[in-house]
């Protein structure tokens, strides 16, 4: 294998100063005023922020995230003159179904980690041997440990084509994808290029209904698009800085590590009150925990990559500008989809099967939402399992 194809070992080892140097900034924080709301409507609360702070600096120790991370096997590897990190974990048990797992924004791979036991080892969490996985969570480029791009242009579709070489790179001739949120549109890229060997694909956010209006003649359509536009006038502003102008909110992402938590909070509604609730009441919804919430903040900060990741929207808008016009190729490989009931919006099985003509899975289930393996790690599973169960 040559160097530039080469998988490499990987582990984290964090200075002790970086440490220090968080702690630092995050007690120097100057604090704006209280909102003049009761609710989010102004922004991520005080209150929440203040406490979050409180428990990074006093509470929290990055060195029990990091043992985490470098208990699993780590790689990096060169793929179209970026390093990719990701981490492989091989299933104990025999003809194990590869799978790559795309996480999205703001997460990381802190998000997936949770459903790799049960998707590797699914004997040791309730599940049968025959559906285990062979489990790859690479990095999106320009997040956490994988490289930064230089030039424009690493958009869903070029990081669909490195996860078809990364996958090929391992020495899997045939295997599954899966995603949400930004994840969900390399999945999607994926599934539109059919690389030789992929076999199916599932996804739990409908990426498809964010760019057009949807039908809306039954009750579950109406309130899907409801939702959806609810979202795009009260919880859109993430999304549009960061599709136009992400180099103006890197300053603050990269310089105060208190305006990247509160920046990383305000995602959507539902997500946002069930980590406040963690930090301000106690009461963590599934596995959206303090620790682990705080876990995925302090990998984008020691990792500086608050302003990379932004531009991925920029980068998925620039893709959708220059495509304009063209129809986007149809999806003839098997499509697996489960929606979450807390998800942005509910995406009925309907608006699925437009985009997807061969839905060969579809899935409500009862609880979790936007961040589903982070929050319900063993109800995402077993989707995960049932959505893929007749590819095997």
């Amino acid at each position: 294998m040559s160097t530039m194809t080469e998988v490499r070992p990987f582990s984290i080892d964090i200075p002790e100063q970086e440490l220090a140097e968080l702690r630092r900034r995050i007690e120097a924080a100057r604090w704006p005023s209280r909102e003049l709301v009761r609710d989010r409507s102004q922004g991520v609360q005080l209150a929440t922020t203040q406490e979050l702070a409180r428990y990074w600096t006093t509470d929290y120790d990055w060195r029990r995230c990091e043992a985490k991370l470098n208990a699993l096997p780590q790689f990096t590897t060169e793929i179209d003159g970026l390093d990719i990190h990701f981490i492989h974990v091989r299933s104990p048990h025999e003809h194990a179904l590869p799978l790559i797992m795309t996480h999205g924004w703001p997460g990381s791979v802190i998000e997936l980690l949770e459903a790799v036991g049960p998707l590797t080892d699914p004997t040791a969490h309730g599940g049968a041997a025959e559906d285990a996985f062979d489990l790859v969570l690479p990095s999106l480029p320009g997040y956490g440990f994988s490289g930064e791009p230089t030039e424009v242009g690493w958009d869903p579709g070029r990081v669909a084509r490195a996860w078809a070489e990364l996958m090929g790179r391992l020495g899997y001739p045939n295997y599954v994808a899966q995603g949400g949120d930004v994840g969900a549109s390399v999945t999607d890229a994926m599934g539109r290029q059919a690389p030789e060997g992929l076999v199916g694909i599932h996804m739990n956010l409908l990426v498809t209904a964010l760019a057009g209006p949807q039908p809306t003649e039954s009750e579950q359509e109406r309130a899907a698009a409801d939702a959806l536009a609810t979202f795009r006038a009260s919880g859109f502003g993430y999304f549009l800085e960061q599709a136009t102008r992400p180099q103006t909110i890197g300053y603050a992402l990269l310089d105060s590590p208190v305006a990247l938590a509160a920046w990383m909070l305000d995602h959507d509604t539902d997500s946002y009150y069930k980590i406040s609730r963690a930090f301000l009441d106690g009461q963590p919804a599934g596995n959206l925990t303090r620790d682990h919430i705080v876990d995925n903040i302090t990998l984008y900060w020691l990792t500086g990559t608050g302003a990379s990741a932004a531009r991925s929207y920029w980068e998925s808008g620039r893709a959708q500008a220059l495509a304009a016009g063209q129809p986007p190729a149809e999806v003839s490989l098997p499509v697996g989809f489960t929606t979450f009931p807390d998800e942005i919006f509910r995406a009925p099985r309907s608006w699925v099967a437009k985009s997807y003509p061969n839905l060969t899975y579809f899935n409500e289930v009862d609880k979790g939402g936007h961040f589903a393996a982070w929050e319900e790690p063993r109800l995402f599973s077993e989707e995960i399992r049932a959505a893929f169960r007749s590819l095997r």
